[in-house]
């Protein structure tokens, strides 16, 4: 059968996939799957439940929670309802999660642990249209979520009767879900998704990943994160088993534990992996290290499909077997594949990890866009490294005068919740919807993201800077974790650089440097900063006389999501970074 509703695919499931895992979590050290048949029966039960507790088609249902199976029950439990559901990071502040729940006329919460439960409880009590907490983890003093499948179990025919009039009558173009973008310019937006929207983004990136019943997928980005929903659709709908990470610090450890033939990332992640990857390789001595950074500097040349010399795929096959399989082998041995979006990526990882024999599936979109617009593929014909893919079918693209993206199609909101105005501002005259970034096709057929037109800035020479890939080829510096690239109506670009303080503090025991009074006096080291200047200036080499960064301040911080200076989707919040450090940018100039 082809879904045109999300929950389609739970029909799907049972009838292709019976007896099939396909669902899986961690618990006290051990993984405990589902299958197809006992997925159905708890949602069920839980849409059931839902009806027993009076809610309508159209009522909000918020979840907070970290990724686990019980997502999913709670989500087709909801879809099969008619109601709507606000998935939301668990990252978030008291007062942000007051401003969606009063926002989005949401009647339950549901939270999955204590630490959340004690922080979204007496939030909740203040919104008056809040008439439900379950959690999911057994809490003292709490409701269970159980108690609401319980309820289910017990419905009643006319109540089970109730629910396939409910599925019926439900349309594609219905909404299923309000999802709050991350905010990295502001106060989140509800961004609502109607069946088709996700669906039909799903069976498009289903198609270019080609998982099977046989494939184990390592889900690692948030469910409540449209890209991850995205890909936790698609993988059900091929029918591959999805075990849950346990937390971003058990990452490697999962994948070898499931031997996962693939997984889904944002950039930061991979970003990460391969610093350790890095790391590793420094830590070698003598012959060793010399051909892992010469088989480090092959893959940083990689291009597919023969478009190198013979002799390099021929010394690519040597540094595999001798340093790549190894990569492959902490991951578990048998990663082909990495779904990636949400920010932008380098393209020195993408060629690397390709080379490496794991093939990053680089995409672009939006909250707005379901979230895709364009994908890269593993075929010759609609594979660009570099650049974000080509269109998914049913979806038109165009780039406007100022080089903004704009799009047409199925992947494209309903709109913003109760916000008419700011719906119809993201539109034109023609129905394109207005992206907010900036690139520009390659060859007619690849889209090349550039920045976010709200980013780039202007400098008091007239001249424009992009800062994003400015900032992507800072982070190239092993020593340089995260950067933000500032000159809004100044003379010259500068920078705050946030340093990977572990590297670091390597290099500067090596110096017999001081690093045991914190990093503030390991930055302020004379040697560090002339280090730091070194390392701009190889950068500025490859840029632009008016990109180059003339000056930069170091800071102490490590950046995060929990600081703040980062969205819960791991994107840099400018303004955020800008109001925490106005005095170091005021120094600058």
């Amino acid at each position: 059968m082809i879904p045109t509703r999300t929950f389609d695919l739970l029909e799907r499931l049972t009838k292709s996939f019976p007896g099939q895992n396909v669902l899986a979590e961690k618990i006290d050290g051990h993984w405990i799957s589902y299958t197809s048949e006992q997925y159905n029966e708890i949602a069920h039960h839980f849409a059931f439940g839902l009806l027993e507790l009076g809610f309508k088609k159209g009522d909000k249902i918020i979840t907070i929670t970290n990724n686990r199976p019980q997502w999913n029950f709670v989500d087709m439990g909801m879809s099969m309802a008619g109601v709507v559901h606000v998935p939301v990071f668990t990252s978030m502040n008291g007062e942000e999660y007051r401003y969606i729940m009063e926002h989005s006329d949401a009647k339950m919460v549901i939270v999955s642990d204590q630490k959340l439960y004690d922080t979204i409880f007496p939030v909740s009590k203040t919104v008056k249209h809040i008439e439900h907490i379950f959690t999911f983890d057994d809490i003292k003093g709490a409701s269970s979520w159980m108690e609401v499948v319980e309820k289910g179990k017990n419905a009643s025919d006319d109540i089970r009767k109730e629910i396939t009039a409910i599925k019926n009558e439900i349309v594609p173009n219905d909404i299923v879900s309000l999802i709050y973008t991350s905010g990295t310019t502001g106060t989140s937006k509800g961004v609502m998704l109607s069946h088709g929207n996700l669906i039909r983004n799903a069976m498009a990136a289903a198609e270019v990943f080609q998982l099977t019943s046989e494939d184990r997928y390592l889900a690692i980005i948030p469910v409540c994160h449209v890209g991850g929903r995205m890909g936790n659709y698609q993988t059900q709908y091929s029918g591959a088993c999805i075990y849950y990470a346990e937390n971003m610090g058990t990452i490697a450890i999962n994948l070898r534990e499931i031997k996962a033939t693939g997984f889904d990332a944002v950039p930061r992640i991979m970003e990460k992996i391969y610093d350790n990857v890095i790391a590793k390789g420094r830590s070698l001595t003598g012959i060793k290290k010399k051909i892992f950074f010469w088989a480090v500097k092959l893959g940083l040349r990689y291009e597919p499909f023969g478009q190198k010399s013979w002799f390099y795929y021929r010394k690519l096959k040597i540094a595999d077997k001798l340093i790549f399989s190894k990569w492959r082998e902490a991951l578990g041995g048998e990663a082909k594949l990495v779904g990636c979006g949400g920010a932008s990526l380098q393209p020195r990882l993408e060629r690397i990890f390709w080379a490496s024999g794991l093939k990053i599936i680089n995409m672009y979109g939006l909250t707005e866009t379901s979230p895709v617009i364009t994908i890269n593929r593993t075929d010759k014909s609609l594979c660009r490294l570099g650049t974000v893919g080509a269109l998914i079918d049913g979806v038109e693209l165009k780039i406007a005068d100022d080089g903004e993206v704009l799009c047409k199609g199925h992947n494209v909101m309903l709109g913003y919740y109760k916000d008419e105005a700011l719906t119809k501002s993201v539109f034109d005259e023609d129905g394109w919807f207005h992206t907010g970034d900036v690139g520009h096709m390659e060859d007619g057929k690849f889209l090349k993201i550039t920045d976010r037109k709200k980013e780039i800035f202007k400098l008091s020479s007239g001249k424009f800077v992009a800062p994003q890939p400015i900032e992507n080829r800072v982070k190239e510096s092993s020593f340089i974790d995260q950067v933000m690239v500032v000159g809004e109506h100044q003379k010259y670009a500068s920078a705050l650089l946030v340093p990977d303080f572990k590297y670091l503090k390597e290099w500067c025991v090596a110096k017999n440097l001081a690093t045991d009074q914190g990093n503030d006096k390991m930055i302020g080291h004379s040697e560090v900063i002339s280090l730091f200047k070194d390392e701009i200036s190889k950068i500025n080499k490859s840029l632009s006389d008016w990109e180059r960064i003339n000056r930069f301040r170091i800071v102490p911080d490590e950046w995060s999501p929990v600081s703040g200076e980062l969205s819960a989707s791991l994107k840099l919040k400018r303004k955020a970074v800008e109001s925490k450090y106005t005095d170091l940018l005021e120094s600058i100039y």
